[in-house]
């Protein structure tokens, strides 16, 4: 199970996102706790004057709203009642088992998974510390969870993670099936409150993943001065189709810059994921010697990791930028380091794959370019003949060994000690 909260100050923001998955028939409300009414009776203003009428308990705090999702291995089927069980042992573990909160199952993704919105302020106007609660209230809830349930851990080599963003469809917008701008607005949102980006060439990388892009213009045109952003869809070969939709006429106007105030934020945010995601790339490029693009790209992907290229309109390769699915970061290579840049990547491609044959797999990608360096020097060594020897018997090898090399040796002989020489005496 991979546990994900999202800590800001809209609650109203929350509830109409997961309830516009409802109205579009991907979503299902399968639990009020903390409601008075039952899940049939409750409306959309009844569930936000429930959280906002404890915000208003206490308005100096004006981070108060949660948005968390529990996600399930692809092959792990739940009921609702299961979901709502998990859903109420979780919230009782991180504190929040007193607090009025929905339960919302999504269904527009393969795996199953579940959304939770809340707030918290508590009924006495008290907030309940948000510090870390991602970091260790939630995952020790997860992995208690994990155990208590019989849920595939998430730490488990058979955990494989697909992104939970379901990529655009071109053709059903094309004819008419999938409205452009709500598709659009379900990717943007997710993306935007979901990864960790630095920069619009990093957001972009994400968005590209599910078939959309943000655009500045050309950099002398007006809509770039003001920074102005253009929403597009793109087709399977990455190239834009439709009408661009204005940032600015999006519900949660994912404007530049707001996208901006999360970039430095954002770029604190990832570091802890850093190391994870090294590892994980390692173990690909530990596996070969030389590999495909098209085996790259697929050997990371079973990693919960998308790898981008940045090409030049000659098809030069200028830079990489790799999209963790798993932790949700989006890293440019070099920022990983030196092992991980476009030119490092470039030098391992070749038309056909030759799998690492060494005994001891190097740790990091540096290791593996020393190693590299090394099969390098032994295999000029190796050119030289080594001195063959004709002995084929242990009597002869012994024989061999035994027989000095020179005819005065005597192994007995012992050389006589040589007088040290003092200081002449005085008479």
């Amino acid at each position: 199970m991979v546990a994900k909260i999202i800590i800001g100050k809209n609650i109203r923001g929350i509830l109409h996102y997961n309830e516009q998955k409802v109205s579009e028939g991907n979503a299902t409300l399968i639990m009020a706790s903390g409601f008075a009414a039952d899940i049939g009776k409750l409306n959309f203003h009844n569930k936000l004057q429930r959280f906002e009428h404890l915000t208003s308990l206490k308005p100096s705090v004006e981070t108060n709203a949660l948005h968390i999702s529990l996600n399930f291995h692809a092959s792990e089927k739940l009921d609702d009642t299961k979901m709502q069980q998990i859903a109420a042992a979780y919230m009782e573990r991180i504190g929040f088992g007193e607090q009025p909160f929905l339960v919302y199952r999504h269904s527009d993704v393969s795996h199953q998974h579940f959304h939770i919105a809340t707030v918290n302020i508590k009924r006495d106007g008290t907030p309940i510390n948000l510090h870390n609660i991602a970091k260790i209230e939630s995952e020790q809830a997860r992995k208690a969870i994990e155990e208590t349930f019989g849920l595939i851990r998430a730490e488990s080599k058979k955990y494989r993670v697909d992104p939970s963003i379901k990529a655009i469809d071109p053709e059903k917008v094309k004819y008419g099936h999938l409205p452009s701008k709500r598709a659009i607005s379900n990717v943007v949102t997710e993306v935007k409150n979901n990864y960790r980006f630095t920069s619009l060439a990093e957001f972009n990388a994400v968005l590209r993943q599910f078939n959309v892009t943000a655009d500045r213009g050309h950099e002398d045109s007006e809509m770039f001065r003001k920074k102005g952003l253009l929403y597009s869809l793109l087709d399977h070969q990455g190239n834009k189709i439709g009408v661009p939709i204005k940032a600015s006429s999006f519900y949660d106007k994912p404007i530049l810059s707001r996208l901006e105030k999360k970039f430095e934020k954002n770029a604190e945010n990832r570091k802890v994921h850093r190391g994870d995601l090294k590892k994980r790339i390692d173990q690909v490029l530990n596996k070969y010697e030389r590999l495909t693009k098209q085996t790259l790209l697929s050997e990371l992907q079973k990693k919960g990791i998308a790898l981008v290229f940045r090409e030049n309109g000659e098809g030069f390769i200028y830079g990489i930028t790799f999209v963790d699915h798993l932790r949700k970061t989006v890293f440019n290579g070099s920022s990983l380091g030196k092992s991980y840049s476009a030119k490092a990547i470039k030098e391992l491609l070749n038309d056909s794959d030759r799998i690492r044959t060494y005994l001891k797999s190097p740790s990091t990608a540096t290791g593996y370019l020393k190693l590299t360096q090394q099969k390098k020097y032994r295999s000029n060594t190796e050119k030289t003949p080594a001195p063959s020897h004709s002995i084929s018997s242990t009597k002869e090898l012994l024989i061999a060994l035994l027989t000095p090399e020179h005819p005065d040796f005597n192994p007995h002989f012992k050389q006589k000690k040589r007088k040290r020489k003092g200081k002449p005496r005085h008479l």
